[in-house]
């Protein structure tokens, strides 16, 4: 069974947001505006991007 992956976009910026907000999408590599990462789908990577949602866009990776 292949392992799901998922295409996750910063879209707006880190500037301003709590620390723990930052800190998820620090975590999920993100480090500037319109960078897209592939990360694998696992319980910890979604709620990272729960944490962020208003800030991220997310896409399944095929």
């Amino acid at each position: 069974m292949a392992e799901l992956q998922l295409k996750v976009t910063l879209v707006k910026s880190l500037n301003g947001q709590l620390k723990n907000i930052a800190a998820s999408a620090r975590g999920l590599g993100l480090r500037r505006v319109h960078q897209t990462v592939t990360v694998r789908d696992t319980r910890e990577n979604r709620g990272m991007i729960q944490t962020a949602a208003h800030l991220l866009r997310v896409e399944k990776d095929a």
